[in-house]
């Protein structure tokens, strides 16, 4: 077969190793600075003989529902997953968005193993593992977080931290996607795989800004494995799952809108419910302020005037209804509250003041989730066909990446 079918598109078989990275937080600027000061040579060698552009990444723009976009190269109205924690309404609890019974569509790569193509894919953290691996027949499939307890039988391969000669790293450091790097390439090396995803985690990203030292040290190390990963006769792709902005005041501070404070000027107490899909296990660089949040209320009459008092609320760029959210941001609606708020570049979502430990932010804020960061990097190390860089004058998607890799190079 020539050809795999997922997701109403089409994907040419690898002619050789297609790796495709996630730059976990990756906001044009961190590329545009670098090269601007001569730091990323790769990446400007990729730019001068492949393909550049921007993209969009889904909304809410966070870590799980674009990954999952990436790699099934659908919005979440197709796989599902609507942000990185939701409400499941059959149990009334919130809960994280890991379970693969939570997908509702194959991935690319699952496809791609369907067909004898081998697989391999790292992430950054454990939370996406079986979620990016869900399908993948026969694949390697393991997170830099426990690679020291990977198994032939759960994860392809045994003790990945041999593979990579490194002790397993710390869970909030610029190491871990470091990792995740060299188990790419260590596995090109090695097992030689058709179709490899890596994803990487914005530790860096949410601590410190494009041109800071530290995001120096961590771009330049980064785009020396995408050096090596074309030299070794990989054709690459970069992308990023959202980006990142302050989100902090003139003094410094985070500037954090609190919902459950505003709605309980005018709503009785149970009368709503708010959720942050930001909310994950790894709290420690965002604190689960992020810009995305939706709104469940007992009564729906009382929507719109909800919507009128957010409207009002400084930082809020957006309040609508779930089916006009859900259209336009391509989102499964059980799987959204009666409400979609949104704010601005510069401002968090927060529940109560009660609810989020500001003292666990060591730096000022950074966060993401709405559309202040939903431009990210597009980045292929072979060109593209003319007809592929007459779509992206169109506008592109961050999970375009596959298509333009599989069907758009002449690799």
């Amino acid at each position: 077969m020539d050809s795999v079918k997922v997701n109403g598109r089409s994907y040419r078989m690898p002619a050789r190793p297609v790796v495709v990275v996630c730059i976990d937080g990756s906001a044009p600027e961190y590329f545009e600075d670098g090269l601007k000061r001569g730091l990323l040579p790769n990446l400007a060698r990729f730019r001068r003989q492949g393909f550049s552009a921007l993209a969009d990444c889904v909304i809410p723009s966070f870590t799980n529902p674009n990954n999952l976009s990436i790699v099934s190269g659908a919005p979440p109205s197709v796989h599902g997953i609507s942000g990185n924690f939701f409400l499941d309404p059959d149990t009334g609890r919130e809960v994280m968005m890991n379970e693969p019974a939570l997908l509702r569509c194959e991935s690319i790569l699952a496809a791609l193993s369907r067909q004898g193509r081998r697989i391999a894919i790292v992430t950054a953290k454990d939370k996406l593992r079986r979620l990016l691996g869900h399908g993948v027949q026969g694949g390697i499939c393991f997170s830099a977080e426990r690679a020291h307890e990977a198994t032939e039988a759960e994860n392809g391969i045994a003790d990945a931290t041999a593979l990579v000669r490194r002790k397993t790293p710390d869970v909030y450091s610029a190491a871990l996607s470091e990792f995740v790097m060299e188990a790419g390439v260590r596995l090109l090396e090695t097992a030689r795989p058709d179709a490899m995803y890596l994803s990487l985690t914005d530790y860096v990203q949410h601590k410190h800004a494009p041109g800071t030292p530290e995001a120096d040290a961590f771009y330049r190390s980064l785009d020396a494995y995408w050096g090596r990963l074309e030299q070794m006769g990989a054709l690459v792709g970069l992308t990023a799952d959202h980006g990142m902005n302050a989100k902090t005041r003139a003094d410094g501070t985070p500037d954090i809108v609190y919902l459950e404070t505003v709605l309980a000027e005018g709503l009785a107490p149970g009368g709503f419910r708010v959720i942050l899909p930001i909310t994950d296990p790894y709290v420690l660089h965002h604190g689960a302020l992020g810009s995305f949040a939706t709104v469940y209320l007992r009564d729906p009459a009382d929507g719109p005037g909800v919507r009128e008092r957010l409207g009002r609320v400084r930082g809020i760029v957006y309040a609508e209804p779930r089916a006009a959210a859900c259209a336009r941001f391509e989102l499964p609606p059980d799987r959204v509250g009666d409400l979609v708020v949104i704010s601005g570049a510069n401002v968090v979502l927060g529940k109560s003041p009660q609810s989020h430990d500001l003292s666990l932010l060591k730096e000022p804020l950074r966060s993401h989730g709405g559309l202040a960061e939903q431009r990210v990097p597009f980045e292929l190390s072979a060109p593209v066909s003319a007809a592929y860089r007459d779509r992206a004058r169109a506008g592109l998607r961050n999970f375009d990446i596959f298509d333009y890799l599989l069907n758009g190079t002449a690799a």
